[in-house]
């Protein structure tokens, strides 16, 4: 009797955390770059009640009997499927069509990041909504603040026009892969970090061995889809019913019990 309240309770723990993961998900519809992320659950350790039998001459087996006692966390994964490319028409604004991250540094540590809305500093330097200078393949990128216009190519070419109307390259823009990127730990700020079970960040240039290309004015939007967020949020909800359901039937039969010393 007692297994089955015990049962409930880690069902519903994990309903809980299910919600909050689809929650999250829901509050970055809209993140540029974002991933979404996905619980799974697995089960608990099984109580044995007795153990399996090999046939004999005379007899078959036996089958172990077995009473589960709950389910468990199983992990929690960051999809990085690919999100659909939203045009902005704004310069700086670089979508990465394949894989890849673009790699942002505050001078000391360096993150990984999808979400390409970038920006000028007052030197002209390339930087994210943060300030973290965005990395080429000769360090950071920028661009002379009297250059008459500049482009971004597919490669990650940045070329500017100068004063005289010459056609200038700034630098070129580096892309990050990795072994596993479900690995990477989020950082917050739309940023990654290398983690134990990442491996090493391989650079490269947009659109060679195996990076994607880089799409100026365009934003990756975030992965979400808002029906198949909502469907989950309702399997949650129902499986957190059922097993408060579970625990309230064990209770009336433990009350049940109870009464039978009237």
């Amino acid at each position: 009797m007692l297994r089955s309240m015990y049962s409930g309770i880690s069902g519903m723990r994990n309903f809980q955390q299910k919600l909050d993961v689809v929650g999250n998900n829901i509050a970055n519809v809209n993140t540029y770059g974002f991933k979404k992320g996905r619980a799974t659950f697995k089960d608990m350790v099984s109580q044995q009640i007795a153990g399996a039998t090999g046939p004999t001459g005379d007899r078959g087996g036996v089958n172990p009997r077995q009473v589960g006692l709950g389910a468990q966390l199983g992990s929690i994964d960051t999809i990085h499927t690919q999100g659909s490319l939203q045009s902005t028409n704004r310069e700086l604004d670089i979508g990465i069509s394949g894989d890849g991250f673009f790699q942002v540094t505050d001078g000391a540590m360096t993150f990984y990041t999808r979400a390409g809305n970038f920006y000028f500093d007052a030197e002209g330097t390339i930087v994210n909504g943060d300030g973290l200078k965005l990395l080429g393949t000769n360090g950071d990128i920028q661009i002379p603040t009297s250059s008459e216009s500049f482009s971004i190519g597919a490669d990650g070419t940045v070329s500017y026009v100068d004063e005289d109307g010459d056609l200038q390259e700034a630098g070129q823009i580096e892309l990050a892969q990795f072994d596993n990127p479900e690995g990477l730990q989020k950082a917050g700020n739309n940023l990654y970090q290398v983690s134990d079970n990442s491996g090493d960040a391989t650079q490269g240039v947009p659109g060679a061995g195996g990076a994607g290309e880089l799409v100026a004015g365009t934003l990756e939007m975030s992965n979400v889809d808002l029906s198949e967020e909502f469907t989950e949020m309702i399997v949650a909800q129902r499986g957190f019913q059922a097993n408060t359901r579970g625990i309230t039937t064990a209770d009336e039969i433990l009350q049940e019990l109870m009464n039978l010393k009237r």
